[in-house]
């Protein structure tokens, strides 16, 4: 079964930036964590998301269209990475989120429903 992974961080951390300090060692758990999926047959995708000032959004109601400068929604985290991957099961999606090295953020957990590029 593929699940989602969805990472919500607090876009102020400062070592989330290139040439910060730490931000060397920072990147080499997640390259180790990555690592980890590929190895373990786990890996479909995933990729980490420019900051959400680079953000647009499309809205339409009653089918008109808005497009908005910004994230769909105004909140104190915010996307900041995903991850789709292969797992037997619920159990086993849970336990290789919760080995990610993250800290001061949330991951999401959502089976996928449907992806047309499967087989």
């Amino acid at each position: 079964m593929e699940y989602m992974l969805f990472i919500g961080e607090t876009e102020t951390r400062e070592i989330l930036l290139p040439g910060a300090p730490g931000f060397e060692e920072y990147m080499a758990s997640w390259t180790a964590y990555n690592q980890m999926l590929i190895d373990g047959g786990h890996w479909i995708g995933g990729g980490r998301l420019q900051p959400t000032d680079t953000a647009t959004t499309i809205r339409r109601v009653a089918g008109k269209d808005t497009v908005v400068d910004g994230p769909f929604a105004e909140t104190k985290e915010q996307l900041g990475g995903y991850y789709v991957i292969s797992a037997a099961d619920l159990d086993e999606a849970l336990a290789l989120a919760a080995e990610m090295p993250f800290t001061d953020s949330v991951v999401e957990v959502r089976p996928i429903a449907f992806r047309p590029d499967a087989r």
